[in-house]
C-alpha cells in the first residue's frame, strides 16, 4: 500500500489527481495505486476541494515557501510517495516565479529526504525547453534548456534541483513534463478563453498554424500515477501529451464543435483576425515587461 503526498492539491492538475487517487475518477480505475492514505497540501488562504471522505483522503495547510509549515504534511510519511503539482504561472510579479518554482521546490526536496520520502514525481512544463526550433524539430528528453522568460527559467531550475536531489542517491525521482491541458475543473482563466471563442473575439494571429501540444488532464494523472508507482520510472524524465500537435486553429475549432454539440451553446463563429506580427510584438512586450519585474498574463 502506498502513502501518496500531493502538492497543490487545491489546483486544477493537483485536485484531478487527488480525487483519482481517491478513487473517484472512475475512468482511471485500473491506474490507480492501492493508497493507504492520499495527504493533499493545500495553501492556508484555500479550500480543499471536494473529495469523498471514505477513501482516507486527509488535506493538511502549508506553504512550500514557508519549510517550517511543511511538517504536518509530511508527518509519519518514510517510504511514501509525493507528487509535487503546486507551483505558480501567472504572477503579479516576476521574482514569485523563483520563489514559489524554484526555491519553494528545493524546500520540499529537503523536507522529503529529512522525512524518509521514497520518491518525489516532479510536475515540470515544456517552457524550460522554450519553443522548437521548428515545426519539424519535436522535443525529447534529451533536448537542451532554452527557457522562455522567467517561468522557463524557475521551472529549468526545479528541474535542476530534482536531478540533483536523485542523483545524492537520498531520494528517487521523476520529472514529468506537462504542455497545455484541458479537461474538468478548468480554472477561470480557461474558461474565459472558451468565452472568447464563444463570442468571436479569440485572437488568430496569421493563419492560426501555428503548432500546440496539449494534454487531457486525466491523461497526465494516469501517467503521473504510473511515475509515482513503476519501479522502472525512477530517475527519468518524461513528456506526456496528446500523440500529435495541434494547429491553433484546430483547437479554436474544436471548441466551438464541443460548445455547440455538446452543451447546446450559440457560437458567434468569428475570429479576432491579426497579422502574424502581432505574436511578435506580444513576445516583445512581454520580455520587456518581464524584465523589469512585471507580469501581464494576457499580454504573455
Amino acid at each position: 500500500m502506498t502513502k501518496l503526498l500531493i502538492t497543490g492539491a487545491a489546483g486544477w492538475l493537483g485536485s484531478r489527481l487527488t480525487k483519482a487517487a481517491a478513487g473517484n475518477v472512475p475512468e482511471l480505475g485500473e491506474w490507480v495505486p492501492a493508497c493507504s492514505e492520499v495527504r493533499g497540501l493545500v495553501l492556508p488562504q484555500q479550500k480543499a476541494p471536494g473529495v469523498d471522505s471514505r477513501a482516507g483522503v486527509h488535506f493538511v495547510h502549508g506553504d512550500i515557501t514557508q519549510p517550517e509549515s511543511l511538517s504536518d504534511f509530511f508527518e509519519s510519511s518514510e517510504g511514501s510517495v509525493l507528487i509535487h503539482c503546486a507551483g505558480i504561472i501567472h504572477p503579479r510579479r516576476t521574482r514569485q516565479f523563483d520563489t514559489i518554482n524554484h526555491l519553494g521546490t528545493r524546500h520540499l526536496l529537503a523536507a522529503a529526504r529529512a522525512a524518509g520520502v521514497r520518491r518525489v514525481v516532479h510536475v515540470s512544463s515544456n517552457s524550460p525547453l522554450g519553443c522548437n526550433q521548428s515545426a519539424e524539430d519535436p522535443f525529447d528528453e534529451e533536448s537542451p534548456y532554452r527557457p522562455y522568460g522567467h517561468y522557463g527559467l524557475s521551472k529549468m531550475r526545479a528541474e535542476l534541483a530534482v536531478r540533483e536531489a536523485g542523483q545524492s542517491g537520498e531520494l528517487e525521482t521523476v520529472i514529468v513534463r506537462a504542455p497545455w491541458f484541458y479537461g474538468p475543473n478548468q480554472p477561470e482563466r480557461q474558461t474565459t478563453f472558451f468565452q472568447m471563442i464563444r463570442d468571436g473575439k479569440a485572437p488568430l494571429c496569421g493563419d492560426g498554424s501555428a503548432l500546440r501540444s496539449m494534454a487531457y488532464v486525466d491523461n497526465l494523472c494516469q501517467g503521473l500515477l504510473l511515475s509515482a508507482t513503476h519501479p522502472a520510472a525512477a530517475g527519468e524524465t518524461y513528456w506526456i501529451a496528446d500523440a500529435k500537435p495541434y494547429r491553433f486553429r484546430e483547437i479554436l475549432d474544436a471548441v466551438e464543435r464541443v460548445l455547440e454539440r455538446d452543451f447546446q451553446i450559440a457560437v458567434n463563429g468569428g475570429r479576432l483576425r491579426l497579422p502574424s506580427w502581432t505574436s511578435q510584438v506580444a513576445e516583445w512586450a512581454d520580455r520587456c515587461l518581464q524584465a523589469i519585474g512585471g507580469y501581464h498574463a494576457k499580454i504573455h
